[in-house]
């Protein structure tokens, strides 16, 4: 074994216990979640007396006011409120959660492990799809939505991660993903960046994606199989395999796998195109091209 049991002094666990629970009731009733993000930010950036004395019409510098505006989500936007295929229903409440998320990682509190991982894990409970036990969330992981992320039990989340879930992103029990890892679940089309397809994709149990690692929308990481430091996976990993390489390719099987392992000669098919997600866009959106391109071929 590599780690230890560390446990916080009495006072502080009670102050930790306290404070977490009181989030996690406020966002489980039937309170605005803006409120309860707003409130919560306040206060842990410990700026509740220019905050009432704002509410109280007293002056505020106007750097004053965007900072304390800026603790209420509904005044905030995210790169994500911008895709037009968004589900906006389910995006109104997870837009608040992940902006708590941000901006909770971006106070000193952040750095406190004991705090902060089991602090990230309540709100995984309310923004994923699906949050199992026990899952570590380190500092510095972002989402595209969250509502599509479905994580399973005792998996483990480091430092600087981007999960993609403008598709769907499945995420299988005792999962480790080192720091700078991204996985992906759009992709956008080679003529027109503007075109996107949405994918489901899939890192099933047991499975490593190490360091600095990106995985392309739509592919699988099997079961018990690694995704070597710095690899591009563009296919699927298969079950018990190691992958590395820019493209990744399987370069062996996992000790004591190999009687049950995929063989290494018939590895990493791509079968993105079968897990395609199709989506539909209001008639009445009001769309715009940000790039301003023409993207005829010449004649």
């Amino acid at each position: 074994m590599t780690k230890r049991h560390v446990s916080l002094p009495a006072d502080a666990e009670a102050g930790v216990r306290a404070f977490i629970d009181e989030v996690d009731e406020r966002l489980s009733s039937d309170e605005d979640t803006c409120t309860v993000v707003e409130e919560t930010l306040v206060d842990l950036h410990g700026d509740r007396d220019a905050y009432e004395r704002w509410q109280n019409d007293a002056e505020v510098s106007p750097a004053e006011r965007v900072r304390l505006q800026g603790y209420d989500p509904c005044n905030t936007t995210l790169e994500s409120e911008y895709y037009a295929e968004k589900d906006e229903e389910r995006f109104v409440r997870s837009k608040h959660l992940q902006w708590l998320w941000r901006q909770f990682d971006a106070t000193p509190m952040a750095d406190n492990v004991e705090f902060a991982l089991r602090f990230r894990r309540m709100l995984a409970g309310h923004l994923f799809e699906e949050c199992g036990e026990n899952c570590r969330f380190f500092k510095g992981i972002s989402f595209t939505y969250g509502h599509n992320i479905s994580v399973g039990d005792n998996v483990v989340v480091h430092d600087d991660v981007h999960l993609d879930d403008r598709g769907k992103l499945t995420i299988g029990d005792r999962v480790s993903i080192s720091d700078d890892a991204h996985i992906y679940s759009h992709d956008h089309d080679i003529v027109d960046q503007t075109a996107v397809s949405n994918y489901h994709t899939i890192v099933e149990d047991d499975a490593r994606v190490t360091y600095d690692s990106m995985v392309r929308a739509g592919c699988r990481i099997g079961e018990n199989a690694v995704v070597g430091a710095k690899s591009i996976v563009g296919s699927d990993v298969p079950d018990h395999h190691v992958a590395v390489g820019q493209p990744a390719k399987s370069v062996r099987v996992k000790p004591g796998w190999e009687e049950i392992a995929e063989p290494l000669d018939d590895a990493n098919v791509d079968r993105r195109d079968d897990r395609e997600l199709a989506y539909e866009l209001p008639e009445d959106l009001d769309t715009f091209d940000e790039f301003g391109r023409d993207l005829s071929p010449p004649k």
